[in-house]
Parts: C-alpha cells; sequence; structure tokens
C-alpha cells in the first residue's frame, strides 16, 4: 500500500472516530460469514459502525486525535474490528447477545466509552451497564417529578379522607 494511500485511511479512521462518543475494539476474525454478517445486521440496527481496521493505521488515527489513547494500544494486535457508537452500551449489550447465543466471537478486547478505558472482555457486564445520556436524563426528571406526585396524591389522597370523615360525622348526627 503507498504512503498516500495509508495517509488517507487514516484519516478516514480518524474523522469517524471523531463522529462518535465512544468505540469497541473487538475480536472478530474467526467468524464464518454467516456469523459475519448477523453482525453487522444487528450493528446497523443499534446504530453502530462496524469497520474492520489495520491496527498500525488505527494506531496512528489514534495519535492525531485529542485525547490520550495510549492505554488501548496493547489491544492493538490480532484482528481488529472498530466498533463506533454513540451510546456508550449498545455495543456492549450486542455482544452479550452474541455469547448468550453460544457464540464465542466476537471477543472484546478493549473499549473507550465517556473518557475511560475498558480493557478485556470481562468488562463487558459494566459496559453494559452503563446508562446512555437519555436514560440518565430520563431517571433525572422522573427524581424531579416523584417529589410533585407525592404531593398531588397526598392532597387529594388527604382530600378524600377528610371527605369521608366529614360525612360520617355528618350521618352520625342525623
Amino acid at each position: 500500500m503507498k504512503k498516500e494511500d495509508k495517509g488517507i485511511i487514516i484519516k478516514q479512521i480518524a474523522d469517524t472516530l471523531s463522529q462518535y462518543n465512544g468505540f469497541y475494539l473487538v475480536e472478530t476474525a474467526g467468524l464464518d460469514a454467516e456469523k459475519t454478517s448477523a453482525l453487522r445486521r444487528e450493528c446497523f440496527k443499534a446504530d453502530i459502525k462496524l469497520m474492520v481496521v489495520k491496527n498500525t493505521l488505527l494506531h496512528k488515527a489514534l495519535e492525531q486525535l485529542d485525547g490520550d489513547y495510549s492505554e488501548l494500544y496493547p489491544a492493538l494486535h490480532g484482528a481488529t474490528s472498530l466498533m463506533c457508537t454513540n451510546v456508550g452500551n449498545a455495543p456492549a449489550k450486542l455482544l452479550k447477545d452474541f455469547v448468550k447465543k453460544g457464540d464465542t466471537l466476537p471477543v472484546l478486547k478493549a473499549a473507550y466509552v465517556e473518557e475511560t478505558v475498558y480493557f478485556g472482555a470481562d468488562q463487558l457486564d459494566a459496559l453494559a451497564s452503563i446508562k446512555s445520556k437519555n436514560e440518565l436524563i430520563a431517571d433525572v426528571v422522573a427524581l424531579l417529578q416523584s417529589p410533585a406526585k407525592n404531593v398531588v396524591s397526598a392532597l387529594t389522597s388527604g382530600g378524600s379522607k377528610l371527605h369521608g370523615i366529614l360525612e360520617t360525622l355528618s350521618n352520625k348526627e342525623n
């Protein structure tokens, strides 16, 4: 491959990485054509960009980006697929589904999610439990609405109790 071609590919990888909030480095070399197609379909459905990259080119692309990605460099060996995502836990959930089906591949090498590096397949559960930005916003809104709901419910239940007591007392006098 010519040096100019490598430069173009490195820039494309760096541009792709800069468009997403996080990425996963995954071993997919042992997948057959059917399982690879299934993985690509699932990635497409989950809005995950799946790319097979050459380790040296990915390494150089990471060096061009802002931030320190040096912790990920030891994971750049063997065949590497890059899963780019804006939802931090989506690739982890997808990989867990493949593991549940009994597949030994794909295997998580490392991940960069929410400015944190996760290294090794044993981190898959932790990654799957990370909440997305939208999930966190929904939790905060629910927490903010909870006290208001409690006050309204107390007022309505208290009002009906008071009404019931007054009605009982008025019936007793008659």
